[in-house]
């Protein structure tokens, strides 16, 4: 057995501009490398199921030997991460640290992911999870009730689990009648600039746009001027998930055509989702066309988290504590994973208990929705145990009368597992300005 090195081979490539990118032999050079670096580290062990099944196949079938990983063993471990980047966040080799090895496997899998794609298309499934903006223009031709209601019929959701490969008890969110953009249209909120401009995402476009009305409300009684943007699409994660370059170009061209006229004008860009924020953040800038990088550059310096903002003004007069009813002192709260990997703290966090003077207990572990993973026929049950310290987590706190995460989709996944929808920060502080009872909820 020849020692594999743990340093780059010629085939180190995590930008899709390059030609060698595509290339599949150094594809596989770099699989083996990371694969042997993983095998001899091993921190990674207790995240997705990608690297157990990693160190299961090289202990159990082919004796420490990471060079005969077979190609359906490789596709496995790539299909198993659900890109959480907590391995990103914890591994000491990184090319974000600066580290000789350059190590990032999250992007090795985009990369594997892209290329597949390339070669084979997608699948119904990636195509219909891919693009949840025309998933919510289509609810629209019905009223949504009819799609809402399908979406939780025993019959549609059987067929519809053979069908797309959507697993057809997960809780999927509902369509809202009326999109957040037609709310802020009739509402004088779309400027041409602002101190802000939100980008509410398609998850508050199309499924909860109260979310956002609570932003807008939550930055206006702290005196932020607002602005809003008409045609905003999806970030394009979720067809980047699945490899789809094209599509995640397509959606971060039009963004940054509408978001940087409010940029170059001083606004900074909230995006509600820490998703999103990270795809506007870390990943437009790698991942758009050449021409495109400068805008995204600029698109990703003036990208925050709305409570990120809010944070930076606490100590201005503006920033409001007059509020006219608070949760109990106790408040169960989950940090995302893609807050985590953009290494900017746990502001909603911060701002509850600065606010309401609550004692925010925190729940760091991953709720195992990761993106489109938990409504996979297959990602749907790893989903609920890779989950469970989450939920247990968040349990723990058993007089904690409001439970929060800034991210929507674990807000499902906890509804769905733990029995409690969390509220998103910019909610719960809207209540709370409001005079809201939160016994209700």
């Amino acid at each position: 057995m020849s020692n594999i090195s743990y340093a780059p081979t010629d085939g180190l490539s995590y930008d899709p501009t390059e030609d060698k990118y595509w290339n599949k032999e150094g594809l596989n050079k770099e699989i083996e490398r990371t694969f042997e670096i993983c095998h001899g580290c091993r921190m990674c062990f207790k995240y997705c199921d990608s690297f157990p099944s990693l160190f299961k196949f090289i202990d159990d079938r082919h004796d420490g030997n990471v060079a005969k990983i077979t190609s359906a063993e490789t596709e496995q471990v790539m299909d198993e991460c659900f890109q959480c980047k907590l391995c990103e966040v914890q591994c000491p080799y990184t090319e974000r640290d600066n580290h000789e090895f350059k190590l990032d496997f999250p992007k090795l899998v985009h990369r594997y992911k892209a290329v597949r794609h390339k070669e084979k298309g997608a699948t119904l499934r990636d195509k219909v999870l891919g693009d949840p903006d025309k998933a919510g223009k289509m609810a629209r031709v019905l009223p949504v009730i009819l799609a809402n209601t399908a979406n939780r019929n025993k019959i549609h959701r059987y067929f519809f689990e053979k069908v797309v490969g959507v697993h057809r008890d997960k809780l999927l969110p509902d369509f809202a009648g009326e999109t957040f953009e037609k709310w802020a249209t009739k509402n004088d909120k779309i400027k041409d600039e602002g101190e802000v401009v939100l980008f509410q995402t398609c998850y508050v476009q199309n499924n909860e746009p109260q979310i956002g009305k609570d932003t807008v409300e939550v930055l206006e009684r702290n005196q932020v001027k607002v602005a809003c943007s008409k045609g905003l699409e999806c970030c394009g994660m979720p067809s980047w998930e699945h490899g789809d370059i094209e599509s995640l170009r397509k959606h971060a061209k039009n963004n940054i055509e509408k978001l940087l006229p409010f940029v170059e004008k001083g606004a900074k860009v909230l995006a509600i989702n820490p998703t999103c924020a990270m795809m506007l953040r870390r990943e437009y800038p790698s991942l758009v066309e050449l021409k495109d990088r400068a805008n995204a550059e600029k698109l990703a310096a003036a990208t925050m988290d709305p409570s990120e903002y809010l944070w930076s003004i606490r100590n201005e007069e503006r920033f409001n504590t007059e509020v006219k009813s608070t949760p109990s002192d106790k408040i169960s709260y989950h940090a995302p994973c893609h807050l985590r990997a953009q290494a900017v703290g746990f502001k909603g966090r911060d701002l509850l208990r600065k606010v309401l003077k609550t004692v925010p207990t925190t729940t760091m572990e991953c709720c195992g929705h990761d993106g489109t993973y938990a409504m996979t026929v297959e990602g749907f049950e790893p989903s609920q145990r890779i989950g469970k310290k989450a939920f247990d987590g968040m349990k723990q706190e058993k007089e904690a009368e409001v439970w929060a995460t800034d991210c929507p989709l674990a807000a499902i996944q906890f509804q769905q597992h733990a029995g409690v929808k969390p509220m998103h920060p910019m909610t719960i502080l809207a209540k709370a300005y409001r005079g809201d009872d939160f016994k209700k909820d």
